[in-house]
């Protein structure tokens, strides 16, 4: 059984996969002892999984454990995300009513914030109007059939995407959310006719209102369809080479795993799938030092992902995005930019200093990993201030000083005529700048007191920016967790599975409290038939009601816990005053859709806790170039702090999957947790 307590498992190992752009992240867990074990090996953007294999191998070497223990195999892939990102996937065309071919063309008025108000071009279409093809039905707003399916559209329409050579379709019909059985019709159709081609129907990822954005996200699915089952296969046949024989969970945009069964017939449920595992670790390091609200920034080699968790609380919203399309499905509620450890900075035609999105990647990656990269990076510029010691990755992986003073030189400080720790310095301000601004986003923009929050930086480059970015929002504590660099894989070892129902409320049905019932029996109905195919114990499942709700005219809906229509209109009321700072009296409160959160409680891992330090001591000293000189700082190897130790900045603190940054000012403590404690003097 898929959830058996590893405890009592004659294969207690758990191992949790996390592939990023610049490196992928393995733990592998031994439920029985509690002893963990992390690895980090570089990425391979030609075959993910060959990283994935490679990790698990040397994560299961270090242990110097037997793979057949592996009870559990967990991961987080950006592979549907990067698909959708770099517009990379399958060649796909929709099929949509007559009469809606144009749906993605006329999209929403909505520009970009950032964007130029005047001179702003909608963005390519995943899908041109050439591959989008009518089929004759129509069924009206309140579920029933004005005009019956045409088959012989069907038929048509079939033969135009074999003309098109499309290798996926997306079938998104009119109001199919009310009455599905023309969608379902239409797709077995399509099987039928082209048995090669990936078929999704939008009722079956997303059956709710708007009809731009469930056309997208049964387009998204549909693209990354063939890819991810691919991928998927590919893993469990490494996983089988090296006699694993475990299920394999993969996580979700909304901070639960699922089979890969449920995953290959929507892939689009991963879209932020690494970013979630890491708040998801980053809540259970919290919980364990007592923290209820913390801010996370995951910093890896490409991007910064930020989210804001109050009260222990992660957040969902069905109003995320990935690139320039809207993604309409229940993910975590947060913000990504393109900074990182491996953001190249560059001088603008106009003089100004730019660090990032473009990153080096794991390939040739920053000046100073000595791959052949010439570019300055924001980890060049750590190297050059010597904020990172000459090794890394336990003295697998050496830096070349040299290279990243050269590139800063070149890249930055000639061209603005700056001293070369002064161009360094100016990288790390700007790269800071910008995540900073992000960290704002969800925080002040909705309502929140950074002050209130406690930071805590994760992702290999996640502890070197972590006091500097508190004390830029007057933050005066950062956690830092015992393992920052793999906490993304470690949270996969926290996740439940986890999966949304939704239906959206019929007019004139909003305020019958028997049609609400009926409504949710039937999204309970599809809970039950989840928890089956996933195996999931009756002791271990639990569900939660929520309403999406909005004032009558407004554009968007507000999650709201469910208690009845009794406590509908306060609860809603409650929720846009803490969100917004008021409510209105006088509107009138609509509930527009239903949805039932499923979760399938996975058995924890064991906690493990620090033995109580004797006093840190350095293993040396390192030179720091700071703005008001040169200072040494001392060293430490993190793996010998004890439980109650300080350390006074500056200091560095080493370990084998990142390096924390303690600037002057700042002092650190080990909790029992294994988490440093920062706080600002």
């Amino acid at each position: 059984m898929l959830l058996i307590d590893p405890a009592t498992d004659p294969r207690p190992l758990s191992v949790a996969v996390d592939i990023g752009g610049t490196f992928t992240d393995v733990t592998l867990q031994d439920a029985a002892t509690g002893r963990a074990w992390t690895a980090k090996t570089p990425s391979t953007p030609h075959d993910p999984s060959e990283a994935f294999q490679n990790g698990v191998r040397l994560a299961l070497g270090t242990a110097r454990e037997n793979a057949a223990r592996i009870g559990r195999v967990l991961h987080g892939t950006t592979i549907a995300t990067n698909l959708i990102l770099e517009g990379k996937g399958a060649r796909t065309a929709l099929i949509t009513t007559a009469g809606f071919r144009h749906v993605l063309e006329i999209g929403r008025q909505d520009i970009p914030r950032r964007a130029n108000l005047h001179a702003w071009i909608k963005p390519r279409r995943p899908v041109p109007p050439s591959r989008v093809f009518e089929v004759t039905e129509r069924i009206a707003a309140d579920g029933s059939v004005l005009v019956p399916l045409d088959e012989a559209s069907v038929h048509r329409a079939a033969e135009a995407c074999r003309e098109a050579g499309v290798t996926a379709i997306a079938i998104c019909l009119l109001h199919a959310f009310t009455t599905s059985a023309h969608e379902r019709r239409v797709a077995e159709m399509l099987r039928d006719a082209l048995p090669d081609v990936a078929i999704t129907a939008s009722v079956d990822v997303l059956p709710v209102v708007r009809e731009y954005e469930r056309s997208l996200a049964a387009i998204l699915n549909a693209q990354v369809m063939p890819a991810v089952s691919t991928y998927v296969q590919r893993l469990e046949r490494r996983l089988a080479e090296d006699g694993i024989a475990a299920p394999l969970l993969l996580m979700k945009s909304n901070g639960g795993v699922a089979g890969a069964g449920s995953i290959r017939r929507a892939p689009a449920v991963t879209a932020l799938s690494g970013p979630a595992a890491g708040v998801v670790g980053a809540r259970a390091v919290a919980a364990a030092a007592g923290i209820p609200n913390i801010l996370t920034v995951d910093i890896g080699g490409t991007s910064a992902d930020i989210c804001l968790m109050k009260d222990g609380a992660i957040a969902l919203t069905q109003r995320g995005s990935v690139g320039d399309w809207p993604l309409p499905l229940p993910m975590l509620d947060m913000v990504t930019i393109g900074a990182g450890g491996g953001s190249i900075a560059r001088v603008t035609r106009d003089g100004a200093l730019a660090v990032g999105p473009e990153s080096a990647g794991a390939q040739p990656g920053p000046a100073c990993y000595g791959r052949g990269g010439t570019l300055a990076t924001v980890t060049d510029a750590h190297v050059v201030l010597g904020h990172l010691p000459p090794s890394l990755l336990g003295g697998r992986m050496t830096l070349d000083v040299a290279a990243a003073e050269e590139a800063v030189r070149r890249g930055v400080a000639e061209p603005l005529g700056l001293g070369l720790h002064e161009a360094a310095r100016g990288i790390l301000a700007v790269v800071d700048s910008n995540m900073v601004g992000a960290l704002r986003v969800v925080s002040v923009e909705r309502g929140h007191d950074p002050r209130d929050f406690t930071l805590v930086p994760f992702g290999g480059a996640g502890p070197l920016h972590g006091c500097a970015l508190a004390a830029m929002l007057g933050i005066r504590q950062v956690l830092v967790p015992p393992s920052p660099g793999v906490l993304c894989a470690q949270g996969l070892l926290f996740a439940d599975m986890r999966a949304e129902f939704s239906r959206s409320v019929l007019p004139g049905q909003a305020e019958e409290a028997a049609a609400i019932d009926t409504a949710f029996a039937a999204l309970a109905s599809d809970a039950d038939a989840w928890f089956e195919e996933e195996a999931i114990p009756q002791a271990a499942r639990g569900t939660a009601p929520v309403a999406l709700m909005r004032y009558a005219g407004q554009g968007a809906e507000l999650p709201v816990p469910w208690r009845g229509l009794s406590h509908a209109a306060a609860d809603f009321a409650a929720a846009h005053r803490a969100l917004y700072g008021f409510d209105l009296p006088e509107g009138r409160a609509e509930i527009v859709t239903l949805r039932l959160e499923a979760v399938g409680t996975l058995p924890p891992p064991s906690a493990q806790t620090l033995h109580p330090g004797t006093g840190a001591t350095p293993i040396g000293t390192h030179p720091v170039h700071l703005p008001g000189g040169t200072a040494e700082a001392a060293l430490y190897d993190r793996a010998s702090l004890g439980a109650g130790d300080r350390i006074a900045g500056p200091a560095i603190l080493t370990q084998l999957d990142a390096t924390t940054l303690l600037p002057p000012g700042w002092t650190a403590e080990a909790l029992p947790s294994g988490a440093l404690l920062l706080r600002q003097d």
